[in-house]
């Protein structure tokens, strides 16, 4: 896209689209009784709490449905590629040479910004277990293997760490960080090689979750709607400003103040932000523009529509971050636009 322009939206005090708006923006729809379809979707696990919700929250409201089923970025990206999905999910933005592989075209459309919480289990340990930026780095380098090292009021057992085995935007995300702060000795990577022996690798946040809280001195990371929802302890993580913070949604709202969109919806560098929470991202939906299917096409707006309005009422009950109501108007201008029936 020529002369791609970066606008700057502040995330703070976003608030929820007013009627009128959502009248003026709302796609037109149809009565088609193929309407009610199920739209299937697949991809990242960092936004599964949230999509789950909106399922809930859009078959109640208007008697649709969609399906949506946690793989990981990678493998959302791929099941969009080849056509198995009708939309994918990610916190990965593909590559070049992977939207070039998109032979109906990519909407990027953003739905929320999160928080990776890095996740322990220390019986017997009420109280929270700060890491440094340096400490943080060791760990997931295997450069530090008790706990005693983080701490020396923490007990003498050995530190399990417990990594993503699939292709993951938060693994991606947390080794982004990792190699920022380490000036690039860690590698950012969709599945990274950890370059030690890591405890245990396992499928989708849910997978980490379920191993950390099994086994005593784990350590992981996860979406931190899962580390709530599975009662895990949360570590306080240093920040670029020296102070320990949770994940919580004022923090990754601070983090996310100023997050740069460009013209396809995708961001600048938001990772090690100078204030609130450090580990953030934005997930975003990836929609096909060209439909040979009328019926599968206005559900598809529809669907946007919705989640690009009405959704965002529920993203922060669940620790997300709501879209900038500009953009969110912009991308369903956008879908309106460019979306199109190509029936051929």
């Amino acid at each position: 896209m020529k002369n791609q322009i970066m606008k700057t939206f502040a995330i703070i005090n976003w608030q929820p689209v007013v009627a009128a708006t959502v009248t003026a923006t709302t796609i037109i729809s149809t009565t088609s009784p193929v309407f009610a379809q199920l739209l299937k979707g697949a991809g990242a696990s960092f936004p599964q709490p949230l999509y789950e919700r909106y399922i809930a929250e859009y078959e109640q409201e208007t008697g649709k449905k969609f399906k949506y089923t946690a793989i990981g970025s990678g493998g959302g990206i791929r099941l969009f590629t080849n056509k198995s999905v009708d939309f994918g999910a990610t916190t990965l933005i593909p590559t070049p040479i992977e939207q070039n592989q998109m032979e109906d075209g990519l909407l990027m459309v953003p739905t929320g910004g999160g928080a990776l919480a890095i996740v322990y289990n220390l019986q017997n340990v009420t109280t929270d277990i700060k890491l440094s930026r340096k400490k943080l780095a060791k760990i997931f380098t295997g450069e530090i293997g008790n706990w005693r090292q983080v701490n020396p009021r923490l007990p003498d057992k050995r530190i399990q760490v417990v990594v993503r085995s699939d292709s993951s935007g938060t693994s991606f995300m947390l080794t982004k960080y990792l190699s920022q702060i380490t000036k690039g000795k860690i590698t950012a990577s969709r599945k990274p090689k950890w370059g030690f022996e890591v405890f245990a690798a396992r499928p989708q946040d849910s997978g980490v979750a379920g191993e950390v809280r099994r086994i005593d001195g784990a350590i992981g990371y996860v979406q931190t709607s899962v580390a709530l929802a599975n009662n895990l302890p949360i570590a306080r993580i240093e920040n670029q400003a020296g102070r320990y913070v949770r994940p919580t949604l004022k923090q990754t709202k601070k983090a996310l103040a100023n997050v740069k969109f460009k013209d396809d919806f995708t961001t600048e560098d938001i990772n090690d932000p100078k204030d609130g929470y450090p580990l953030v991202s934005l997930t975003w939906l990836l929609i096909n523009k060209k439909y040979t299917n009328q019926d599968m096409l206005t559900a598809t707006k529809d669907l946007l529509t919705w989640i690009l309005t009405k959704g965002q009422e529920f993203n922060e009950e669940l620790q997300y971050t709501k879209i900038p109501q500009d953009i969110a108007k912009k991308v369903i201008e956008t879908a309106n636009n460019e979306l199109k029936f190509r029936p051929y």
